[in-house]
């Protein structure tokens, strides 16, 4: 069974929708990379009953993403977040050179604190 990282992900997002064999599963074949066999030592179930868990949660996983696209909207403001905080700091470095302006310090110092209040928000 090829490993889809993607998984480990969407685990993060949506794993409270799953059983707990599901979650635990997942958990355990993506995160702690053990074989299906060790896992349904470590679940009491079958090689073959720990395969159709991971099918089955990796499905649920998918569905949930699909229509609720929690991990998507997560990636893309992580990177707006931090497309914001580049040109800030470009900002920050042209007024500390050229202008020295204590208006635009000030401004910065407000917008870094909101970012920083949307940063804890995404996580």
């Amino acid at each position: 069974m090829a490993k889809d990282m993607k998984v480990a992900y969407l685990l993060d997002f949506y794993g409270d929708l799953l059983t707990e064999k599901q979650r635990d599963s997942l958990d355990f074949y993506y995160n702690e990379d053990l074989s299906l066999g060790e896992i349904g030592a470590n679940l009491g179930i079958s090689r073959q009953g720990v395969r159709d868990n991971i099918k089955r949660a990796e499905a649920v996983l998918y569905e949930m993403e699909e229509k609720l696209g929690l991990a998507r909207k997560f990636s893309l403001i992580e990177k707006s977040l931090a497309n914001v905080r580049k040109h800030i700091d470009i900002i920050d470095n042209r007024n500390m050179r050229v202008y020295r302006s204590n208006d635009i310090n000030e401004s910065i110092k407000v917008i870094l604190k909101e970012l920083e209040k949307l940063n804890q928000l995404n996580k």
